[in-house]
């Protein structure tokens, strides 16, 4: 009897709301409206671990939760550990064994920027520290898989879950830190990540950051002499100069270059770890020494060769009696938009139709910054922007949408189950 009405009800759902749905799909529509309230107590829960990058224990108080739902899900899960030395958490890996329809990957994060803003609920916004980015994006997997397994979809289906323990302040070296990440992608048809969604479109492009630093010399001496030959024009004209000429010649889409931090005089020091100097000078000397850091942020690794190639073009090119060096290294590998992610995008875009949503189109990558799924987005399919929908990330006040949450969910559940069939 049981059976009969939990069919008579998904049956409903797909009527009701004019959705374009398979028998199956309609079950697992019927099991995730089941769980509206019990997914927001989950979500409260795991808002109210603090889990800030650098508290480790947290992160993994954080993992705990996430590996007990899914173990009951039918999951095995594992630590991934990280080298003691990186002063990070570690990563859970969830694994569902089985033998059917492809193999796909679905990303989150379980680390936060800030912490310590309980959980609390106002109408149909719930607040607090990482409740959208991304404990909010964790839920909807969490769900999804959920409405899958009650539904007897999740059988036999070949899906891993990574939820990374660093991803707002990753551990270096990358290739060290993403090591379970990467591996589970090798061993992966398409990848599926849940940073937080913005209605009608989805992530089939995301730039990569990398950073740069540049120190620039010059010949310290009464102010009276300076724009002499003999004398030159200084550290600070020189690094004006060489960033002005960064500024007009590398502008391109996609492409941004930004001097953040700038110390220059007679005396300077400045500390990378923690972007901070201090600097002296008096006004009749002519200043001996710049240091400038930034960042550089770029859509595909050609774009980010040919800029690193001007940049240090442009700074060999430093005029006399003045000596100047720049480094600038890639840290987040970009997310190039390509026709694999275009066939996800064109998935996302069928469920969405199919459960009366509306279409979803690509967004600007440019609205996007760096993620873990461009650690996977050369050698697989990727999709990111699959998450809930909020704002206020990285700040005060961040808050996630009660109300659109079942429905990301639904175009979760019936993607992930589309794309392992």
């Amino acid at each position: 009897m049981r059976a009969v009405v939990t069919l008579l009800a998904a049956l409903l759902v797909s009527t009701a709301s004019g959705e374009n749905l398979s028998r199956d799909e309609a079950r697992i529509v019927a099991a995730l409206d089941a769980r509206r309230e019990g997914a927001v107590a989950l979500l409260e829960e795991t808002v109210n671990i603090p889990s800030a990058t650098e508290n480790l224990a947290g992160v993994r108080r954080v993992g705990a939760v996430y590996a007990r739902e899914l173990e009951a899900l039918g999951f095995e899960t594992r630590w991934a550990e990280l080298p003691a030395s990186m002063a990070r958490a570690g990563h859970l890996v969830a694994t569902h064994p089985g033998n059917r329809g492809k193999r796909v990957l679905l990303i989150g994060h379980l680390d936060t920027v800030l912490e310590k803003e309980p959980f609390r609920r106002e109408g149909d916004r719930a607040y607090g520290s990482g409740v959208s980015d991304m404990k909010g994006g964790n839920l909807v997997i969490v769900e999804a898989l959920r409405a899958l397994h009650a539904s007897g979809a999740l059988r036999g289906r070949r899906i891993t879950v990574v939820l990374t323990g660093d991803e707002e302040d990753a551990g270096v070296p990358t290739s060290v830190a993403r090591e379970a990440l990467t591996s589970a992608a090798r061993a992966s048809d398409a990848a599926l990540a849940f940073e937080s969604s913005t209605p009608g479109v989805a992530v089939i492009g995301r730039r990569g950051v990398g950073t740069w630093r540049l120190h620039v010399t010059g010949e310290q001496a009464h102010s009276s002499g300076i724009f002499r030959d003999e004398r030159g024009d200084g550290a600070i004209y020189e690094a004006a100069r060489i960033l002005a000429r960064i500024h007009d010649e590398l502008r391109e889409p996609y492409l941004t270059i930004n001097p953040s931090v700038i110390v220059g005089g007679t005396d300077v020091s400045y500390d990378t770890a923690s972007k901070s100097g201090t600097a002296l000078g008096k006004p009749n000397v002519i200043p001996r020494e710049v240091r400038v850091e930034g960042d550089i942020r770029y859509l595909s690794a050609a774009q980010f060769d040919s800029a690193r190639e001007r940049m240090t073009r442009i700074v060999a090119q430093h005029l006399p009696r003045t000596g100047a060096m720049i480094d600038v290294v890639a840290e987040y590998p970009a997310m190039s938009p390509t026709d694999a992610n275009r066939e996800l995008l064109a998935a996302l875009d069928g469920v969405s139709r199919d459960l009366g949503q509306g279409a979803i189109v690509a967004q600007d990558p440019g609205e996007r910054g760096a993620g873990d799924v461009s650690f996977v987005a050369e050698g697989v399919a990727c999709l990111d922007g699959l998450g809930a929908d909020g704002g206020n990330e990285h700040a005060p006040g961040e808050y996630v949408d009660l109300a659109r949450l079942p429905a990301l969910t639904r175009r979760a559940a019936l993607l992930i189950y589309r794309q392992t069939r």
